[in-house]
């Protein structure tokens, strides 16, 4: 990981699970954290920046759309298809549809605080010193 600080894409949380996700972030890990609610929105900000990691919710909380579909187009473009991309969902279905989908392991809500999430994000972020 370079000396910059990390860049991570929120997508499709709501106000109070972003603000909860953030906080671990931001207390752990040298991050800047941007959110969008759309996949529309998260494919172009990835277009225009780089991001070391996207978390997308599994159901995005505005439409209700599925965030895998964030998987999909991404994993579509070149440009994109390296990006790490990982679900947020309590749903062990969910969290395997991602995998396929491309995806790195992910997270559930549930565990946004756990020690295990935590070295998992470690795997992309660089830890507070």
């Amino acid at each position: 990981m370079s000396a910059r600080r990390a860049r991570v894409l929120d997508v499709g949380n709501c106000d109070p699970d972003h603000a909860m996700i953030r906080g671990m972030l931001e207390r752990h890990f040298d991050v800047e954290v941007d959110r969008v609610m759309f996949v529309d929105e998260a494919l172009a900000r990835m277009r225009e920046q780089t991001y070391d990691l996207v978390l997308v919710n599994r159901l995005i909380f505005e439409d209700g759309s599925e965030g895998i579909q964030l998987h999909r187009q991404a994993k579509a473009e070149p440009a994109l298809a390296a990006v790490p991309i990982m679900m947020i969902s309590n749903f062990e279905a969910a969290q395997s549809a991602s995998v396929a989908a491309g995806g790195i392991p992910g997270f559930g809500k549930a565990a946004v605080t756990a020690p295990e999430t935590k070295t998992l994000l470690a795997r992309y972020l660089p830890t507070r010193a």
